[in-house]
């Protein structure tokens, strides 16, 4: 959840409620909102044990309803997110990491506009690069690396807090004072503020979507809700707090890095500690939404939404090589095309469309698979409350103001209908789909992964040259 939201979306919040007590309330609510979400998604992830997320929630509650229809849920859900949503996301994350990495060196060297962008994405390139090259690599690899990033990203948000607790300290509390004056807050800017707050807390589905990697998951994924969310919601709400002991209202939503700039006011010698931190805030965090989306590519596939061969591992790697390289291409592409704030709006607007059917397939659930054991259940009025919001999100800024990046939302949950219906739902099959799957297979050296499920769950793990414990997702190959 810590990645790039916290230090590219306040701004935008800002902006679209117009005061300070306002843009509390909003990021305050969001936390409460993704509370409430992930806590439903822990009991789906009880009662599907299955990695991928909503996708497999979508396959468990509604595949079986209609030959036609049932499928459907699951892969629109894949296709929009492994296509367009993710891939979207990386970029949004990237683009922040460079953004930060090369603040510094934008000031000291006084670089025109024109030459920061072309560095910056250039910067971008290379960091996804560098990414993609770790998930390809190893499992192993990607866990060592984000564990020390983390360490680093939380560093960077208590520096921040830090220095805004200095600062009330000191009394400067006067941007804080004004409250709710100048309050802008309509039904039009409504979902745009809660978009930029949520984009800051999406994460909190991450475990569910890597279900059959994690250790005791019944337990596990619960523990990691109940102690995640909170916790940042008080970050988030604290660094906002820090920003606006420096920053106006009108400084905060007109400056490039609002990071940079309050380390710059209230730091003094130690602001290069912000760019830093935040540098590898992003890049961790990009590194594990990439991680997470191939993993939901490798169900997908496993299932016949996508091609068969975005399932299959690498032999010396035991990774999903093909469903790597896949995403750091698409990523590639929004990377070239893409602004931040277009991608965030766009990315969250389908994102919430499939957290609501998420809380639909929990109520289906409840009734179809009432005698499934649940270890934690969530009252009912929890998932309806948030099916409710999410419907809100999701059609309200079609009503008021349709922008491009929503109807094109809309135009890629076509297009998901347009690939259903020949090569999913009748089962079509191009004879140059058999010749691409051998050249991948030969160009990276994969397999497909076990086909007998009770075997791949019986032999849960398996050991590396080394004699280390790989993720269980793998143990298929051997």
């Amino acid at each position: 959840m810590l990645g790039s939201g916290i230090f590219v979306s306040p701004a935008n919040a800002l902006k679209n409620t117009g005061s300070v007590g306002m843009c509390l309330v909003i990021w305050m609510s969001c936390g409460l909102l993704s509370l409430l979400g992930a806590m439903s998604y822990a009991e789906l992830g009880t009662v599907v044990n299955k990695s991928g997320g909503e996708f497999s929630f979508y396959q468990s509650a509604f595949a079986d309803m209609h030959k036609f229809w049932g499928p459907l849920p699951s892969f629109i859900y894949s296709w929009v997110s492994i296509m367009y949503v993710r891939p979207a996301e990386v970029a949004i994350i990237i683009l922040t990491f460079a953004e930060y990495f090369i603040r510094p060196f934008s000031i000291l060297s006084s670089m025109t506009p024109e030459t920061e962008h072309m560095v910056k994405k250039t910067v971008s390139i290379l960091a996804l690069g560098i990414i993609t090259f770790i998930n390809y690599t190893s499992v192993k690899c990607f866990i060592k690396i984000q564990n020390v990033f983390t360490v680093c990203k939380v560093t960077a948000c208590i520096v921040v807090i830090g220095g805004g607790l200095y600062q009330l300290y000191q009394g400067n509390t006067k941007n804080l004072m004004t409250g709710f004056e100048g309050t802008t807050l309509s039904i039009d800017t409504l979902p745009i503020a809660f978009y930029s707050g949520l984009w800051a807390y999406d994460g909190w589905t991450a475990t569910t979507v890597v279900s059959e990697e994690i250790k005791n998951p019944r337990r596990n994924i619960l523990l990691s809700i109940l102690l995640a969310v909170p916790f940042v919601t008080m970050i988030y709400v604290l660094m906002n707090v820090s920003y606006l002991t420096v920053l106006s209202v009108a400084e905060m939503t007109s400056v490039q890095a609002v990071a940079v700039e309050f380390g710059t006011r209230a730091l003094g010698s130690f602001s290069f500690i912000i760019p830093l931190g935040v540098a590898t805030a992003t890049f961790g965090c990009a590194l594990s939404v990439q991680f997470g989306i191939t993993r939901l590519c490798f169900a997908a596939s496993r299932e016949g939404q996508m091609l068969e061969v975005f399932s299959y591992v690498s032999v010396k790697k035991l990774t999903p090589a093909p469903a790597v390289v896949l995403q750091g291409l698409l990523t590639l592409i929004c990377l070239l095309c893409g602004d931040i704030v277009v991608l965030i709006e766009f990315a969250s607007f389908l994102v919430w469309m499939f957290y609501g059917i998420s809380m639909a397939a929990l109520l289906v659930m409840r009734y179809t698979k009432r005698d499934v054991k649940r270890p934690f259940k969530v009252p009912i009025v929890i998932p309806i409350f948030v099916l409710i919001v999410s419907t809100v999100l999701f059609i309200t800024p079609i009503l008021n103001d349709p922008k491009p990046q929503f109807l094109i939302g809309l135009v890629f949950i076509l297009s998901a209908f347009l690939i259903y219906i020949p090569f999913v739902y009748q089962k079509k099959r191009l004879s140059i789909v058999d010749n691409f799957t051998k050249f991948i297979q030969v160009l990276m050296v994969v397999v497909p992964p076990e086909k007998d499920e009770t075997d791949a769950e019986e032999n849960c793990s398996v050991k590396d040259d080394e004699g280390e414990t790989e993720a269980p997702m793998i143990a298929a190959v051997v």
